[in-house]
């Protein structure tokens, strides 16, 4: 058959999108604590996702590569643990770069469900995957997955696969993660298991080096929340007087990324202001670090057991399987 008039697959798209009051309402709150805040899942946008890919190719940003590899060196075993007719859930899938490993070498696999807040993002990556894999049922949910959500039955599949690579369990606060860790064991079920990447304590010169590119792709990342707000909520934020900062929290054990004011100033978000000192901070994000040990002892507090850990040589990075205890 001629491809280019070949049907294309498309997903099935279940929408649960924020409304763009709930979105106003976050921001305003974040921006009149004393310590003025934005939820880092407001970078993901479309330009704000197509940056987050520019940087996983960073030479400074270790985290990427060092997942896939440890990835590539063990999927045999990884798919071994998951067995076959696996539903794979990803969230905050992204470009949906990794889960075509699993895919790849997983026995039968039955669907493929991506949950991502960006979307357009979304559903050009899940048709993308959904022509790639014709035979898998292919499901798009856009949702802040920070929240409980439903998904539709999954027929034929033996066991939900959630998959969760990249260390974005990091952007949470113990508490905070330990929520988002329940969400995932709901979705998995009973019989489920999640698969998840989570970034080890390492030196702080390499940490902050992966959060300050040379480059400063990832200022512009972080630069383009404030251009997503002005597009969304009607906001003057004028991008040229803050400035990126991140930083490491040895005592925490944390990234901290910042947008920095760089003079005082009142920004407008429709009707209400918000006023800025020279050098107040706008806290964007978290990248927790974890330690072996406190990463079992967070999973344990949602109700889940480490059944296997796959590291690199040097234990930079760790891919996780998690079992319902």
């Amino acid at each position: 058959m001629d491809m280019k008039t070949a049907r294309r697959v498309r997903p099935q798209l279940i929408d649960y999108f924020p409304p763009r009051a709930e979105m106003r309402s976050d921001i305003l709150q974040g921006l009149t604590r004393a310590q003025k805040e934005i939820s880092p899942k407001y970078f993901y946008d479309a330009c704000g996702s197509h940056l987050f890919e520019d940087i996983t190719r960073l030479p400074e940003y270790y985290l990427t590569r060092t997942e896939q590899g440890i990835m590539e060196a063990s999927i045999a075993e990884m798919a071994k643990r998951i067995g076959a007719r696996a539903a794979v859930i990803e969230f905050g899938s992204g470009a949906g770069n990794k889960i075509r490993l699993l895919l790849n070498k997983l026995q039968e696999p039955v669907a493929s469900v991506a949950v991502e807040i960006s979307r357009d993002h979304l559903l050009d990556a899940s048709e993308a995957l959904a022509n790639e894999y014709p035979q898998l049922q292919t499901i798009a949910v856009c949702a802040d997955f920070t929240q409980p959500f439903e998904l539709p039955p999954i027929p034929g599949a033996r066991r939900n696969l959630v998959f969760f690579p990249g260390s974005t369990i990091g952007n949470f606060p113990p508490d905070e993660a330990v929520n988002l860790l329940k969400v995932m064991k709901h979705v998995a079920g009973a019989k489920g298991a999640l698969l998840i990447g989570a970034d080890l304590v390492k030196d702080k010169r390499l940490l902050e080096a992966a959060y300050n590119d040379s480059a400063g792709v990832t200022a512009e990342f972080n630069l383009n929340l404030l251009a997503h707000i002005n597009r969304e909520l009607q906001a003057d934020f004028d991008l040229s007087r803050f400035r990126h900062r991140a930083l490491y929290n040895a005592e925490h054990q944390r990234i901290e990324m910042y947008l920095v004011s760089q003079h005082d100033q009142l920004v407008h978000i429709g009707e209400e202001q918000i006023h800025f000192r020279h050098g107040e901070r706008i806290l964007t994000e978290y990248a927790y670090k974890y330690e072996l040990e406190t990463f079992a002892e967070l999973a344990a507090r949602a109700g889940f057991r480490v059944e296997q850990v796959w590291t690199d040589p040097q234990q930079h990075f760790s891919v996780q399987y998690l079992v319902p205890d």
